[in-house]
């Protein structure tokens, strides 16, 4: 437990130090890095080795540009390079038909899509909610998401712990319980409103308030909180049952006492897609 925690608040005072680069390029990049280690760690997870490294050579380049895409000049790139790289593992499958196996190849690019479209999500909202015109309401927004998830973890384990009592998926994630469940969307409804209500003041005062933080506004957030903790816990547990179909404990090591990188994000990989789309359709009506 003592690492743990020494782990979580190292990782929390990194994560500090990159919103601090939000507005740069810097902060695109360590994200497309962060999730290159997470698409490798599926890699790795299907048995995949140096043998077979073009299979992975080839998703960076297309991360790195979807990452990236804030740019107009990048964005032009991304169907032709989109085209290519489907073209590229077609003809992988073809010429290695004896030795690549097609479940764990369609298992390895299924992943890495999902893992994309979640850290996309977060250059997404950046590029939604450019800090010009909105201050830090991009920001904020990112923080929210991971008070959702990593809220509702932290609340779930202790929910569980103390009145865990009924299973809730035995085979995928035997400690995992349907009390621990309802505790953890008790405690991301709770943080999501604890987290508007503290950017409610400081950006009153140190930014341009561009969201009313008023009463509809934390009811919506309280109903996004309940959504975003079954999208927590189906990402947890989606997460979970790759790990024990591929016969491992933890996706790696990068993390102490955590494991890797989709470990700890795991649950985050469906409620950034969640909260990029609902910003849309319920705070600014963008077109």
């Amino acid at each position: 437990m003592r690492t743990r925690v020494i782990t979580a608040v190292a990782g929390l005072c990194v994560l500090g130090a990159v919103l601090t680069f939000f507005d740069t390029v810097a902060f695109d990049l360590v994200l497309s890095l962060v999730c290159l280690l997470a698409i490798h760690e599926v890699y790795a997870a299907m048995g995949f080795g140096k043998a077979q490294w073009p299979l992975y050579a080839a998703a960076v380049p297309i991360t790195l540009l979807v990452m990236l895409s804030t740019s107009a000049g990048v964005r032009a790139l991304l169907l032709p390079a989109a085209f290519l790289t489907a073209l590229f593992y077609n003809i992988l499958l073809i010429t290695h038909a004896k030795t690549l196996d097609f479940g764990k190849m369609s298992s390895f690019l299924y992943f890495g899509g999902v893992i994309i479209f979640c850290f996309y999500s977060l250059i997404h909202l950046k590029r939604t909610l450019p800090h010009t015109r909105f201050g830090y309401d991009a920001v904020y927004f990112i923080l929210l998401i991971l008070c959702f998830a990593w809220g509702g973890d932290t609340a779930a384990y202790f929910a569980g712990r103390a009145f865990g009592r009924h299973k809730l998926a035995p085979f995928v994630s035997p400690n995992k319980t349907v009390e621990g469940a309802v505790g953890g969307m008790v405690g991301s409804m709770a943080l999501g409103a604890l987290a508007t209500a503290v950017y409610g003041l400081i950006s009153g005062r140190v930014a341009s308030l561009t969201v009313e933080v008023g009463v509809r506004h934390v009811v919506v957030i309280v109903v996004m909180g309940a959504v975003a903790s079954v999208l927590g816990i189906l990402g947890d547990l989606f997460a979970s049952a790759v790990k024990r179909q591929a016969g491992i404990k933890d996706y790696g090591t990068i993390f102490p006492g955590h494991g890797g990188i989709l470990d700890r994000f795991d649950s985050v990989m469906f409620i950034a897609p969640f909260v990029s789309i609902a910003v849309r359709y319920f705070f600014y009506h963008l077109v």
